[in-house]
């Protein structure tokens, strides 16, 4: 009998005995707000929302219950109807936030409560792992079908806490019409974007979201900053901060002098910036594949590329999502074996991608795509660095974003603004 099986056997003798009552839901916080998009949940790291209305369902005895969000509701929903249909074992689907997801399993965790397997970001382990709140999964030789990136992402003290699904990282994304060979260097962006506005045949060549790290960590690498360091296992380094480093420096030097000479706008939100693009009134922008949909939409003639060299090559931030086991669901055997045995397989993934417009991290699939779109945003991705899962990482998004609203403002020098930016963040991690 295959260990599937097995388990689903075990599982089916469970709901019989079991005469389990299911605990109250604990009240929930203020949850972190949460755009779209799985990688932007950065940017909107320290914005309070109101608190959410739906009681988390809790995990009991034979039933899996997976916490979503309302983007991967169905996709969920419909890959439970199949487990079930095939091994006659109850999946429970619950649609929560996004980022209640992580804060709900904050509060259920301390009362040995949670759901069984939770959906989400990988930038949540450090957090997560830290509290006790997730277990480690041993994918085995699975996991060589797996993203390396992904599943590096996944990876927390050696050990890996979820199974990749998706991978999403940013390109240059630029209309044909206006920009026919993508620049390959920063200097080259720059030169086409005053061209096309001395030309005006846009209002601007290049537009950039201001106050928002995220966006702007490639030009920071390119520029020879960094975040954390790294020891020397390859982890990032809390006690090595680099946002202030001379490559910081020199980034957010190059985003001040371009709010100057007018090749960027001082007050660019991010519709305004994809909106500027849609109406073709801008020519280059760079974002992620949350964006395919809105550009397939508004037909416009674009193309995707590699972010432009700088000083050196830039290494955006690389965003993964994924399938992780609460630490206190009452199914744990069980929801590993579902995650191991059942969704990393090649069907089950290839039903994921299907409902995602992402890289599949499961590289069978990643292999037959044929969308060019996607597999541009997967060559960046090749080339990028994980988003920082250290818990340490959640004191640097709000005064790093301060600081560049500060220099797109024009209220401040950069290089005071990066190093205020920097003392605030290390007092906040106690350094």
């Amino acid at each position: 009998m295959g260990k599937l099986k097995k388990i689903m056997l075990g599982a089916a003798a469970a709901l019989v005995v079991s005469a389990c009552s299911q605990p109250a839901a604990a009240p929930s916080p203020s949850p972190t707000a949460a755009p779209p998009t799985a990688t932007a949940t950065v940017a909107a790291a320290a914005s309070p929302t109101p608190s959410p209305t739906i009681k988390p369902v809790l995990s009991k005895e034979g039933t899996l219950t997976i916490w979503v969000d309302g983007a991967r509701t169905k996709m969920v929903t419909d890959l439970g109807k199949k487990f079930t249909d095939k091994y006659k074992v109850a999946v429970q689907v619950q649609e929560l936030g996004f980022g209640d997801i992580r804060d709900q399993l904050k509060i259920a965790g301390p009362a040995k409560e949670g759901p069984d397997i939770i959906i989400g970001a990988h930038d949540w382990l450090g957090e997560l792992v830290s509290n006790g709140l997730l277990l480690n999964l041993d994918l085995g030789a699975k996991a060589t079908s797996v993203d390396p990136v992904a599943l590096k992402a996944f990876t927390y003290d050696a050990k890996v806490y979820g199974l990749p699904y998706l991978v999403e990282a940013i390109s240059l994304i630029y209309n044909k019409d206006f920009v026919p060979n993508p620049p390959k260097t920063w200097d080259e962006l720059k030169t086409i974007a005053k061209q096309l506005q001395d030309d005006k045949k846009v209002e601007q060549g290049y537009v950039m979201q201001q106050g928002d790290p995220y966006h702007t960590e490639p030009l920071l690498t390119g520029f020879g900053g960094y975040i954390f360091g790294r020891d020397a296992a390859g982890n990032y380094n809390p006690k090595d901060l680099g946002l202030d480093s001379a490559g910081g420096i020199a980034a957010y030097t190059e985003i001040d002098n371009m709010v100057k000479s007018g090749l960027l706008r001082k007050d660019t939100t991010y519709d305004l910036m994809l909106g500027l693009f849609k109406e073709k009134k801008s020519a280059m922008f760079i974002s992620g594949p949350w964006t395919l949909n809105d550009l397939r939409t508004a037909k416009v003639n674009y193309g995707i590329a590699p972010i432009p060299t700088m000083k050196s090559t830039p290494r955006p931030f690389v965003g993964a999502q994924g399938w992780m086991v609460s630490a206190f669901g009452k199914n744990q055997l069980l929801a590993k074996t579902f995650l191991t045995e059942f969704v990393a397989t090649d069907e089950a993934m290839q039903a994921l991608y299907d409902a995602v417009p992402a890289a599949s991290a499961w590289l069978p699939v990643r292999n037959k795509t044929t969308d060019k779109d996607i597999l541009a945003f997967a060559a960046s991705a090749a080339g990028g660095d994980p988003m920082p899962a250290i818990p340490q990482m959640s004191s640097v998004w709000e005064a790093w974003g301060k600081a560049i609203t500060l220099i797109f403002q024009q209220q401040e020098k950069p290089d005071k603004a990066v190093k205020d930016a920097a003392t605030t963040i290390r007092q906040k991690i106690g350094q």
